[in-house]
């Protein structure tokens, strides 16, 4: 922790949790209304409000000035963490998405290592032998159900983060840089549409049909180049996603 760091929160004395829940409850819907706009209808923002909620509680009791991060920036953490946490627990995607999304996967993996470069949709289709029309289905469904968290940090960010969550020990922060690493060098080597949209999804924050409103094409064409981004990247990092739905 800096001097200036700590000098800051010697100086400035932190609310009780109480307080603090009160000041912030609008950070919880603003999260939730920014996460709900980027996943399938059936997600009700109110159940995100309502674990961000206790996310924010968990914040305002866990909170320590000390570490060097504002509580915005530590309870944006906690809340957005609870809110993906209900997703996941109320999983609404049928067990068959995740079971064909790995089917896809290791289709691409089995055709690129065969040709040696990127595998086309019609070459992956054909490797599971269905027509490309439900191979286009398969990706889409993957596209609006799977919860992939991808994100592009900065030093800064990664910094902010690392100060917020003091229990993030040694070999989380080296496995979590060995996934991001890996991941910076999988998204890089994606076909360039595929690679746009998940800059455009991931980075600039845009819902799918903006995004496709900036390529001129259909929503239901980006959820295609999508879904088929995530089954290629979840082909390249199997080592990381193994464990994973």
């Amino acid at each position: 922790m800096s001097s200036a760091q700590l000098a800051y929160a010697q100086a400035a004395p932190v609310p009780a949790p109480n307080d603090l829940v009160m000041q912030h409850a609008e950070l919880v819907k603003r999260l939730a209304y920014h996460l709900v706009a980027r996943l399938p209808s059936s997600v009700d923002v109110d159940d995100l409000i309502q674990s961000g909620m206790i996310g924010l509680l968990d914040a305002a009791k866990g909170y320590d000035a000390s570490h060097g991060a504002s509580f915005e920036t530590y309870a944006s953490i906690r809340i957005r963490g609870a809110m993906i946490d209900e997703i996941r627990r109320c999983d609404w995607a049928p067990r068959s998405v995740h079971r064909k999304l790995r089917e896809v996967s290791k289709a691409i993996r089995l055709v690129e290592q065969e040709i040696g470069s990127e595998a086309r949709a019609a070459d992956v289709a054909a490797k599971m032998g269905v027509p490309l029309d439900e191979y286009y289905q398969i990706v889409s469904d993957a596209s609006r159900c799977q919860v992939f968290s991808i994100n592009y940090e900065t030093d800064d960010e990664d910094q902010s983060r690392d100060a917020a969550d003091p229990s993030c020990g040694p070999d989380g922060l080296l496995e979590r840089e060995e996934f991001r690493d890996a991941l910076a060098g999988s998204i890089v080597d994606l076909p360039e549409r595929e690679r746009l949209v998940m800059a455009l999804y991931y980075q600039e924050e845009l819902n799918l049909k903006e995004i496709g409103a900036v390529l001129e094409v259909s929503e239901s064409r980006v959820c295609q180049i999508h879904g088929q981004a995530l089954a290629r990247l979840r082909a390249r990092l199997g080592e990381f996603l193994e464990g994973g739905s």
